[in-house]
């Protein structure tokens, strides 16, 4: 790895490392040349792609997968991954018991299909562009500096007690050793946890200290859940193991041109937890900070060990990862994925969905503490050999065009982003995109929440010079990977605006009606269900299965619920409308959410809006909007009157919302999604009972909206 990638101090210790091993990485102790089996080329992703764009393929490719899921995935299964040990069966799935079985009988380690594969093939092909936080100060990293990173810092948690199926958090920023910290934990079998920054020392020390297993790899900006290993469950003397001893992090994080003192919320978390014996402290600025008795300076201890690490033979079913995702009621739920069926189906999506070719650059600016980081940032592209762009900063930092120079700079050829920014960009008009050369863009995509038509188009448009695919992608922290989008296709098969489309190899989606039954034909509304199990899809919430099983698969007997609503067109296209629970019954009439603020959105002075129900004495449910108002809008009060009237033109005049509030912000998690949970407890005056909030960007909006939320109910009142 670069000298300078990691920041000062872990940049003189590679500095010193490149001059011990300037050649390749020597092959792993005791990993072998790739092992898989002969084939032909009918199970490799490219193949299926081939297929797929040929007239006539992809609903042939939609069905086989649906019809014989294990002659479909099986031969994709043996010749993308690198196996130690090949499966015996295929798939053992059964929806009533929440019971997700794939690979059965492999074995197999994810950071060889990542790192060792390619390594053998390219050593210096580049692996990270760290796209840092300071403007134009990429670093790049190949992937024979990653293997050995990775191996180095594999063996400093072995060596403070890191063992095969222990928990590891990783509370970091960005940053290749942040990449190298999941695959340290992948290589010797411990289960990593990342979580986004924004934790309090609190918040910390109650995730540190939460149930029997944390190991906790602390790096930057993010913070950490943990939870007894399910892999432990019934095993006392392994559980008791498992305590969190370990805590990684750097002494400072910076995002947006922002100091973030991650050391010091640690010192303040560990006070709290007793059963820490170290924290590990890395530096990614030239800031000096306390260095107490727990703590290890983790760039000499990286310099001891050998940058060679014997990976561990893992069941195709043990965990790889747990991640943390609101649940409704605001208890965090700890979504578990596996090994094998996660990699492969991260793997494919991120080939066929984007297009991706052989020496493109793919630039997915998601946090890795989140799914889309997880699957688009980490595995899906290093499974696949690919060039993957980390990017530190923010869309604004230090101006709004940063996306476009750096597309412009590292010549992205996809770029994966959330529609909350796209949103957030299109204030700032045109000029910022246009003054910056995009024309190495192939592929644009929207991740995280529905995409309006305005946000659409403009990202088509201006920032895709109206050539560039765009794929609206929908999925969730569960299913591992995108499931609606609108490639694969055929060749040339057309996308409509704001629409995720087309179901994805092995997804089939359903619509439920309030009773249970399945919605058939075009033109129809309903909940989204999947009818069958796919190798990417979480295995269980960690420490509960019950309740895994009560969210997902009770609702709806025999299939998976999203518990997202979605519209089947006529061309037999889906279209997400919003959370089911985002859902209002008004006099009657049951109405998305979504359908309103894309009625919403439809104004240029509104670029955001959240709706929500609340109850209403005689309606039952009323909606209330919230509203971002742009600067040049003018009276806000005039646009408050003109959106009542365009959401009656354009929807009917009972959609109309009963409030509508101007706010100077909305309540997001740092990967961009509203927490609408949020809104809708401040007016239904349950704002003492806010549950968790520790997701939020910034937690001091929730008392700004208060305020401006108080105020209107004043001058209601004092007009009474």
């Amino acid at each position: 790895m670069a000298a300078r990638t990691l920041g000062r101090g872990v940049g003189r210790l590679l500095g010193s490392l490149r001059g011990l091993s300037g050649q390749p990485a020597r092959p792993p102790c005791g990993v072998s040349a790739p092992r898989r089996a002969a084939s032909g080329p009918s199970g490799s992703a490219p193949a299926v792609a081939a297929a797929a764009a040929q007239p006539g393929s992809y609903p042939a490719l939609s069905a086989q997968a649906a019809r014989e899921p294990a002659a479909f995935w099986g031969p994709l299964a043996r010749d993308t991954l690198v196996w130690d040990t090949p499966y015996h069966t295929v798939w053992d799935c059964d929806f009533s018991t929440g019971k997700i079985g794939w690979f059965l009988g492999g074995q197999l380690n994810v950071s060889v299909n990542c790192l060792d594969q390619h390594v053998r093939k390219s050593p210096e092909s580049v692996a990270l562009i760290w796209e840092r936080d300071e403007p134009g100060t990429e670093v790049r990293i190949t992937y024979r500096e990653l293997l050995e990173t990775t191996c180095r810092l594999a063996n400093t948690l072995k060596r403070h007690g890191v063992h095969r199926g222990d928990r590891v958090a990783i509370y970091m920023p960005v940053s290749p050793l942040a990449v190298a910290a999941m695959l340290a934990c992948a290589r010797i079998g411990a289960v990593h946890t990342v979580i986004f920054a924004g934790f309090s020392a609190e918040s910390l020390a109650g995730r540190i200290n939460d149930g029997l297993s944390v190991w906790m790899v602390a790096l930057c900006p993010c913070s950490l859940i943990s939870a007894p290993c399910c892999l432990l469950e019934g095993v006392p003397e392994l559980a008791s193991q498992a305590k969190c001893k370990v805590v990684i992090t750097f002494n400072q994080g910076l995002r947006g041109g922002r100091v973030v003192e991650l050391k010091k919320i640690v010192d303040e978390a560990v006070k709290h937890c007793p059963t820490v014996q170290h924290v590990l402290v890395a530096h990614r600025t030239d800031n000096k900070v306390h260095m107490g008795d727990l703590d290890v300076p983790l760039e000499q201890e990286m310099a001891k060990e050998d940058p060679v690490c014997a990976p561990e033979s893992m069941g195709s079913e043990d965990m790889l990862f747990m991640l943390y995702t609101s649940g409704s009621t605001g208890m965090p739920k700890g979504i578990v994925h596996t090994q094998a069926g996660y990699l492969l189906y991260a793997a494919l999506t991120h080939k066929l969905v984007f297009d991706h070719q052989p020496g493109d650059i793919f630039g997915c600016v998601a946090d890795i503490g989140w799914i889309t980081g997880h699957s688009y940032v980490v595995y899906g592209p290093l499974c696949n050999g690919a060039t993957s762009v980390l990017f530190e900063s923010t869309p604004v930092y230090p101006n709004a065009g940063r996306y476009w120079e750096t597309v412009e700079r590292l010549k992205i050829n996809q770029f994966y982003g959330a529609p909350t920014a796209v949103r957030l960009l299109l204030k700032y008009g045109d000029a910022w995109v246009k003054k910056y050369d995009r024309s190495s863009l192939r592929t644009l995509g929207s991740v995280g929440e529905p995409i309006n038509c305005e946000a659409w188009e403009w990202l088509h448009r201006v920032v895709g010079d109206s050539r560039c695919t765009l794929v609206d992608t929908w999925w969730q922290t569960e299913t591992g990977g995108i499931c609606i989008a609108p490639r694969p296709s055929e060749e040339g098969a057309e996308i409509l605006p704001a629409m995720a489309m087309r179901p994805f190899f092995g997804i089939v989606p359903v619509l439920m009606d309030e009773k249970g039954s399945v919605v058939e034909g075009s033109n129809v509304s309903g909940a989204l269900c999947i009818s069958q199990a796919w190798p990417g899809m979480a295995r269980t919430i960690y420490g509960d299965h019950q309740r895994f099983v009560d969210a997902y698969f009770k609702a709806y007997p025999g299939y998976y619920f999203t518990g997202d609503g979605a519209y089947r067109t006529e061309g037999g296209y889906y279209q997400i409308t919003g959370r089911m629970d985002d859902v209002i019954n008004i006099s009657g009439h049951r109405l998305g959410t979504a359908e309103i603020e894309d009625a919403i959105a439809d104004h240029p002075a509104v670029p955001e809006s959240a709706v929500i129900g609340y109850p209403h004495d005689i309606k039952g449910e009323a909606a209330f909007a919230f509203i971002v108002v742009k600067d040049s809008a003018g009276d806000s009060d005039v646009v408050v009157q003109e959106l009542k009237s365009m959401v009656a033109t354009k929807i009917a005049k009972y959609a109309v919302p009963d409030e509508i509030l101007v706010v100077k912000r909305l309540p997001k998690t740092r990967s961009g999604k509203v927490m609408r949970r949020l809104l809708r407890k401040i007016i239904t005056s349950e704002a003492q009972e806010l549950g968790d909030t520790t997701t939020l960007e910034d937690p001091s909006i929730i008392a700004e909206i208060l305020s401006v939320y108080q105020k209107c109910k004043d001058k209601q009142a004092a007009a009474k």
